[in-house]
């Protein structure tokens, strides 16, 4: 029996996880073995308890096949701790050190490039994802002074970086174009991101099918506006990767269509959510598009051993998509929860 952990959040959060187990409710009628349970962490939980994640539980929410996130945040609660007391703690506490972002343009109207196509678009940002600046380290002198000094630590060890690029390798290996990019800027951050180029110089010349080459961030940047379909995989750390899989969401038609995964290769742990946040200015409303959380469970799927319900999520996806059945964001007329029924729908007919 499979058994997923859903943790749909705050906001948006909780009408997307709705459409996500209405998906995985349709592969148990037709004879998938899944099980999940739902656990409500979310602010209200918080402000009442001033905790929402025990020891006690963090240990079970290691014991599922894959954990899904809806999505974090709550303006009552402005620096977020309730959502850095789960998401960053199954961040670092299971080392989940692989962000995936899948940046694919699945209409040709969803992009705003002139003259792009479906096929022009479609590579992977692989974030490392529990190093770098997001580690915490730093603090403030003086604060709240005139004088006030405040100082942010970007963290990289050379196990880290090693097992990130690997890891990227491996992937661009099993791709069609064996293409990949590493992108830093050691031409200013002479620290960490030399330690990042000089790692990439290094291991790159052992993965011999793999056409490799470097880009400094901002010209990446430049050259994503400027010709996507020349990039296939991204490695990079884990600050630029956040900024570079923001622009990649804008090149394929906003946060609301880009999913993403956490991992740890070596433990098979596997957290999952949308890349888009929790909304609060659209929560509770009904309109939110809940195309980037159904991605992000075909993604768990797809982890959890399931390819070929994973491709057929993702069809059916493409199809209410093509068929224009989506939410106001991308053109259409309905809302969050018509566009899962729709999705559903789709997934009837591919049913045997």
């Amino acid at each position: 029996m499979t058994r997923f952990a859903l943790l749909p959040g705050d906001g948006i959060g909780r009408e997307v996880t709705v459409e996500v187990e209405k998906v995985l409710a349709f592969f148990v009628r037709h004879g998938l073995p899944f099980k999940w349970k739902k656990y409500d962490f979310c602010a209200d939980a918080w402000l009442d308890t001033g905790s929402i994640l025990s020891d006690e539980t963090f240990s079970e929410l290691k014991d599922f096949d894959a954990i899904f996130l809806g999505a974090f945040g709550d303006p009552r609660i402005p620096d977020s701790r309730h959502a850095r007391e789960v998401v960053l703690r199954l961040r670092f506490d299971l080392d989940l050190y692989v962000n995936l972002r899948p940046i694919k343009l699945l209409a040709d109207n969803l992009t705003a490039l002139k003259g792009r196509k479906r096929a022009d678009i479609d590579f992977i940002i692989v974030r490392e994802n529990t190093e770098g600046v997001y580690v915490g380290s730093g603090g403030f002198l003086r604060k709240g002074t005139p004088h006030e000094v405040a100082c942010q630590e970007a963290i990289a060890t050379r196990m880290g970086v090693d097992r990130i690029l690997r890891y990227a390798f491996h992937l661009a290996e099993k791709r069609d174009s064996h293409r990949l990019v590493m992108a830093d800027k050691h031409n200013a951050l002479k620290y960490v991101s030399d330690l990042w180029f000089r790692a990439f110089e290094e291991i790159a010349p052992s993965w011999e099918s793999v056409q490799a080459r470097h880009l400094f961030v901002d010209n990446l940047c430049c050259q994503l506006i400027l010709d996507p379909s020349a990039f296939d995989v991204i490695v990079t750390g884990n600050l630029f990767g956040d900024i570079v899989s923001d622009l990649g969401a804008g090149l394929v038609g906003g946060l609301g269509v880009v999913p993403s995964a956490n991992l740890n290769p070596e433990t098979g742990i596997g957290v999952f959510e949308p890349a888009h946040g929790s909304a609060p200015d659209i929560a509770g409303k009904g309109i939110a598009n809940p195309v980037a959380a159904l991605l992000s469970a075909a993604m768990m799927l797809d982890f959890a051993g399931f390819p070929d319900e994973a491709e057929s999520l993702k069809g059916a996806v493409e199809e209410v998509i093509a068929a224009g059945q989506t939410t106001r964001d991308l053109g259409g007329e309905l809302g969050t929860s018509e566009v899962g029924d729709a999705v559903i729908r789709y997934l009837e007919k591919l049913a045997p």
